[in-house]
């Protein structure tokens, strides 16, 4: 009986394993919001890392996070690293590319609670008074992330955090 009971566990798990190894290598997360805001204030606040405290959805995750900033105070060059609790873990970002009011692309290193590198692009699109902004998130998916992914959906994960950026950021905008 225990040797059915263990074998039927062995074929499970290996069944897993091949389900896991057939999903996508990359993977890619995106939401939008409508603000009534032009463009280019709009972007001022997206290609300031100073300013990104004041709509992220994590900041407020760990009052004592240590945060650091280096480069230029804003535009490609500009670094913003932290460090902090279990909930934002510790990472870096830095823009690599910006189209004024259009465009802002960032290098995005995490280093705890697990190592991953993407790409995050804030894309802004001017719509009269208002600018529909697009936040993205594309990367690898390595192996041990495609198992967890047939458990936990990476859209599902971080799109709400997306999601409530993007509020913040709408709120800011419009003040």
């Amino acid at each position: 009986m225990l040797k059915k009971i263990a074998l039927g566990l062995l074929v499970a798990v290996l069944a897993l394993l091949a389900f896991a190894a057939r999903r996508p290598d990359n993977f890619r997360v995106q939401r939008s919001i409508t603000i009534q805001a032009p463009p280019a204030k709009v972007f001022a606040l997206l290609n300031d890392f100073q300013k990104f405290g004041s709509w992220s959805p994590w900041e407020h995750l760990d009052p004592a996070m240590k945060r650091n900033f280096s480069g230029p105070a804003s535009g490609p060059g500009s670094v913003y690293a932290w460090e902090g609790n279990d909930a934002v873990g510790a990472g870096r970002m830095e823009i690599l590319q910006t189209v004024p009011d259009a465009k802002v692309v960032i290098k995005l290193d995490f280093i705890k609670p697990f190592e991953g590198h993407n790409t995050t692009e804030h894309t802004l699109q001017a719509q009269g008074g208002q600018t529909t902004v697009t936040w993205a998130m594309h990367g690898p998916s390595p192996y041990m992330m495609k198992v967890i992914g047939v458990f936990v959906s990476m859209d599902r994960m971080v799109g709400k955090d997306f999601e409530s950026g993007l509020a913040k950021l709408k709120r800011v905008a419009e003040q």
